[in-house]
C-alpha cells in the first residue's frame, strides 16, 4: 500500500476512476520476452538505488549491483569521488568483482582472470599482462564502461546510462520534495532486511498502490492507520467523503490512531521525535512516501526512515531489500528497541509479499488475457499509464 498517488491528481473532489479500466495484460506479468523488453527499456534506463552514502563513506570501499543480466560496481576513490562501471573487463569480458562488497587494496582494480589493470579514478586501462601491445591496439581505448552516480540526502543512485542527468522532480513520481524537513541525510543506517519472493516486479507495485486489500491482509498496520482499515488511502477516495469532511477522527482524516508518534510495532518512537522541527500535519500523518520507480520508495517517519528497494530477478521473481535508517542518539541508547521499529515493516512487506506471489500464481489461467481497475485504484492506473510511457521511450 501507499499513502500518497504515484502521480499528483488535480482532482478536487473525489478521488476515484470514473470508468472501468483495463490492467496491463496478464502475459506481461510472466512472459520472459516482455520481461527483457522491460529490462531494456526501463530498468537499464532509469535511476535505481544502490546504497546509503556511508556504506561507501572509506576510499575504495564498494558495492556491487545487478540488473537483469548487467552488472556494475560503485566506489569511492581516494580522492573522495564517487565512481560507477559496468563489472566487466575490456579484455575478454571477466567480471572484476565477485563480491556484494568490500574494499580495494589500492587506487587501482586488477582483472581476476589476467590481471589487466584498472584506475578506480577514471576507469582508465594502466596496464596489461601481455608482453608487447600488438599493432591497432591503444590502452586508452579500453577503458572501463563508466556508469552515472549521484548522492541525495545521502542516498546513492545509479543510472546505466553514463550520460543521464539527475533531476530528482523527474526521478520521484512523487513525495521527494515532501522529504525536505526530515534530517534524514543525518541519520544512520541501522538495519537491513532482504527477502525473495515470487512474484513480478509489476505485481508487487500494483499491490503497493491501492489499500483495498489492506483490512484483509494488515491487521496490524489497519489498526495503526485507521483509514486503511475501510480500504482507502486518502479521505477523497470515498464517493461520500464530504459528509465527514469537519471529522477530525483518523479513519476518515488519515494518519495515525489517537496516541501513535510513528510506524512501529506499538505506534511509540521511544521519545526519539522532536515535535518542534515538524509541522502538525507531518505528526499526525506519520509519514511521507517518495517513489522513484521502477525501483524505490523512501518513507520518512518524524523518527526514523527506511527505504525500501525492489530488483526483479526474472519474470516472476523480485528480491526486496529494506534498510533503515536512526537517529544517530537512538542507536546509541542501549534502552532503544530497533526491533520495534524493523519487526512492524518486515510483518507488513511479508504479507504484501505473500499475497503479491498469490495474485502471480492466479495470472497464468488461459481464459485471463486482463483484468479490470476498479474506482479506488486509479493509483494502479496511473502507474500502468506511467509503464505504458515508460516502454515507449
Amino acid at each position: 500500500m501507499m499513502s500518497e498517488t504515484l502521480v499528483d491528481s488535480n482532482k478536487s473532489d473525489h478521488y476515484a476512476l470514473d470508468e472501468a479500466e483495463p490492467t496491463l495484460p496478464m502475459a506481461w506479468y510472466y512472459d520472459r520476452d516482455h520481461y527483457e523488453l522491460e529490462l531494456e527499456r526501463i530498468w537499464c534506463r532509469k535511476w535505481l538505488y544502490l546504497c546509503r552514502e556511508e556504506s561507501l563513506a572509506e576510499p575504495r570501499t564498494y558495492r556491487t549491483l545487478k540488473i537483469g543480466s548487467q552488472k556494475i560496481w560503485v566506489a569511492r576513490t581516494d580522492e573522495n569521488e564517487l565512481v560507477g562501471y559496468y563489472n566487466t573487463c575490456r579484455h575478454r569480458g571477466s567480471q572484476l568483482l565477485a563480491q556484494p562488497e568490500g574494499k580495494l587494496r589500492s587506487g587501482r582494480i586488477n582483472c581476476p582472470y589476467h590481471r589487466w589493470c584498472y584506475s578506480i579514478a577514471d576507469g582508465s586501462l594502466l596496464a596489461t599482462s601481455s608482453f608487447a601491445e600488438p599493432r591497432g591496439f591503444s590502452k586508452s581505448d579500453y577503458g572501463l564502461f563508466p556508469i552515472a552516480v549521484h548522492s541525495a540526502r545521502g542516498f546513492i543512485f545509479v543510472n546505466l546510462n553514463a550520460e543521464a542527468e539527475w533531476k530528482a522532480e523527474e526521478v520521484f513520481d512523487s513525495g521527494w520534495s515532501d522529504q525536505e524537513n526530515y534530517p534524514v541525510q543525518d541519520w544512520k543506517l541501522g538495519h537491513r532486511w532482504t527477502r525473495s519472493f515470487g512474484c513480478n516486479w509489476k505485481t508487487f507495485w500494483d499491490n503497493f498502490a491501492e489499500c483495498l486489500h489492506c483490512p484483509t491482509i494488515h491487521p496490524g498496520l489497519v489498526d495503526l492507520v485507521p483509514i486503511f482499515k475501510r480500504g482507502l488511502m486518502d479521505e477523497k477516495d470515498h464517493p461520500d467523503w464530504r459528509k465527514h469532511v469537519d471529522d477530525p477522527h483518523p479513519k476518515y482524516r488519515g494518519g495515525l490512531r489517537e496516541g501513535a508518534e510513528t510506524f512501529s510495532m506499538d505506534g511509540s518512537a521511544q521519545g526519539y521525535v522532536d515535535r518542534s522541527r515538524y509541522t502538525k500535519e507531518e505528526l499526525e500523518r506519520g509519514a511521507s512516501f517518495a517513489l522513484a520507480l521502477p525501483g524505490v520508495y523512501i518513507a520518512c517517519h518524524p523518527d526514523h526512515a527506511r527505504v525500501v528497494r525492489v530488483l526483479p530477478t526474472g519474470p516472476e521473481s523480485i528480491e526486496l531489500q529494506v534498510e533503515w535508517m536512526f537517529q544517530p542518539e537512538a542507536l546509541a541508547d542501549p534502552d532503544y528497541d530497533i526491533t520495534n521499529i524493523t519487526e512492524f515493516l518486515k510483518q507488513v512487506l511479508n504479507e504484501d509479499g505473500e499475497i503479491s506471489e498469490l495474485n502471480q500464481a492466479g495470472m497464468r489461467s488461459a481464459p485471463m488475457k486482463q483484468g479490470v481497475l476498479m474506482p479506488e485504484e486509479y493509483d494502479v492506473k496511473n502507474y500502468r499509464d506511467w509503464l505504458l510511457a515508460a516502454l515507449e521511450d
